[in-house]
């Protein structure tokens, strides 16, 4: 077994790497398990004009868009689980998932739910109307296992569909468990009627009565399975308390901010100071403050609400900075502090 240099951060094996390189593999061979694909996060910083070629309702206030390039040529290739940050009209920048086909060279899809004023905008799109993309980027890279179980709650679906085509291709053991609030609000249903039936569960809270929990979610995963799960941060939350290993997720919203501690910015072009409160990001702070700084995953992946920093002492979460960049910057959509920090702002 020959470990990948990007997964451990290096092209050579020392010895002691070795050692536990054929240990693991002699282990694979006695457990006849599948060797797991290395997790791979390709970054793709190129920024591109698309055309919006088709505008189409998917759900209640779900509308997907196709996107090519104005000479048709081809895109950056893409996996399931990337996404693009969308760059409209109006300046907004907003990440949406890729949930079209990766074996498609010259299209990308979309699917957004009208909830915010940037979604607002996407379906205000149509046809022929120029967008900007940055991207793919993979945050939630899909590995290569024995068995899945994919979890989707409403538009949390547009990054799952894709790895569910690629583990039937794959010709892995697979269960999906889709859940909505009607099936009036759940996009795609048409596509994944085409699927094998007896592997789906369509799960509808208005034909339950009540939401799903988290060991129903749950049911189809035996030993060795991989959950990929996506959606509301409460449907996470559950899954995440009854599945402690083996689970890949992604949320469309914030992460909850646990055991935070209060602090201060300064922000010395503006001239102002402001206190964070425990159960705030300094985001949002400084968002009510100057509502002109930008952000958009809001998960600290994508780097748009990088800050200089001039002072103070940083508690990084941030996934996108490097150890040099956070000695002069953080992100400030989920970095912290107990002191005071002076930003350039």
């Amino acid at each position: 077994m020959t470990l990948p240099p990007d997964l451990y951060g290096r092209r050579r094996l020392d010895r002691s790497w070795r050692v536990f390189a054929k240990a693991l593999a002699g282990f694979e061979v006695v457990m006849g398990r599948f060797a797991l694909e290395p997790v791979v996060r390709p970054v793709n910083d190129r920024k591109c004009a698309l055309v919006v070629r088709r505008v189409v309702p998917q759900a209640t206030d779900v509308v997907s868009l196709h996107l090519s390039a104005p000479d048709t040529s081809p895109l950056p290739t893409w996996q399931p689980g990337c996404h693009v940050d969308l760059e409209l009209p109006s300046g907004t920048v907003r990440q949406y998932s890729l949930c079209g086909d990766p074996g498609d060279p010259f299209t990308y899809r979309i699917a957004v739910r009208r909830l915010g004023t940037g979604s607002q905008e996407v379906h205000r799109l149509a046809v022929g109307d120029e967008v900007r993309i940055r991207g793919p980027r993979n945050a939630f890279p899909f590995i290569r296992a024995p068995r899945y179980l994919f979890v989707a709650g409403g538009i949390g679906i547009t990054p799952i569909l894709p790895m569910v085509r690629l583990a039937a291709a794959r010709g892995a053991d697979w269960h999906l468990v889709y859940c909505g609030r009607s099936r009036d609000s759940m996009p795609f249903l048409d596509e994944i009627a085409d699927l094998d039936a007896d592997r789906v569960w369509i799960r509808p809270d208005t034909e339950f009565g009540v939401p799903v929990s988290g060991a129903e979610l749950l049911t189809d995963a035996v030993p060795d399975t991989r959950v990929y799960c996506c959606g509301p941060p409460p449907m996470i939350a559950s899954v995440r308390v009854d599945r402690a290993s083996g689970l890949h997720y992604e949320r469309f919203s914030p992460p909850p901010i646990r055991d935070g501690k209060p602090f201060t910015v300064e922000l010395r072009r503006s001239g102002r100071t402001l206190d964070i409160p425990a159960d705030r990001s300094a985001l949002d702070v400084i968002r009510d403050a100057i509502p002109s700084v930008a952000y958009s995953c809001r998960q600290g992946f994508c780097g748009t609400c990088r800050v200089g920093l001039l002072g103070g002492d940083v508690q990084h979460h941030d996934s996108v900075l490097t150890d040099d960049e956070r000695r002069h910057s953080m992100a400030i959509c989920v970095s912290r502090s107990t002191g005071t920090l002076v930003l350039d702002l």
